[in-house]
């Protein structure tokens, strides 16, 4: 876990930000960002698209049975 850390508030525009410290940095260009109360929080965004989530997953580590060869008139057909 990593500590707590003070850090400065600035203006940006008309915008108020924050420079979030290396220690703390999220992964990706998005993140989704809520207020609780006097809290806010940031969190990474969930991937969008499929090809994102896709990359997220786990390679499977099971067999899967042999498939039977078509009969040649149903492979004509596709």
């Amino acid at each position: 876990m990593i500590p707590e850390r003070y850090v400065k508030l600035f203006k940006n525009g008309r915008n108020q930000a924050v420079r979030i410290p290396r220690e703390f940095k999220l992964p990706g260009e998005v993140v989704l960002m809520r207020k609780e109360g006097d809290r806010l929080i940031i969190e990474p965004a969930s991937p969008k698209s499929l090809l994102a989530v896709l990359a997220t997953l786990r390679p499977l580590d099971e067999e899967f049975p042999p498939i039977p060869e078509l009969p040649v008139h149903f492979v004509a057909l596709l």
